[in-house]
């Protein structure tokens, strides 16, 4: 399954992206890739989106996938250690 972020993953942003992730709970058995290719911003509140997804797979044997961070979201998941509970993948 794949999700693509766009834009900003905000508070507002990640309240509602935490509803329309719902159906990839649901599959967190599979391998879910996250496409980050226009996402341009992530907060706090979008690292915690994250980590539920990646907390329902790791319970199920599933995995996560980030598929082309840039630089900027690269480095947020860098400086709070989040980076290496993810696989990454370059476009």
């Amino acid at each position: 399954m794949t999700a693509r972020l766009v834009g900003r993953l905000d508070t507002p942003a990640s309240q509602e992206a935490a509803v329309k992730i719902q159906p990839l709970l649901d599959h967190a058995d599979k391998t879910i890739v996250m496409d980050c290719t226009e996402l341009s911003y992530i907060s706090s509140s979008g690292l915690r989106l994250f980590l539920t997804l990646r907390k329902a797979c790791a319970a199920k044997g599933g995995k996560v996938v980030l598929h082309a961070i840039n630089n900027d979201i690269r480095q947020v998941f860098t400086m709070t250690g989040l980076l290496s509970l993810f696989v990454v993948e370059d476009a």
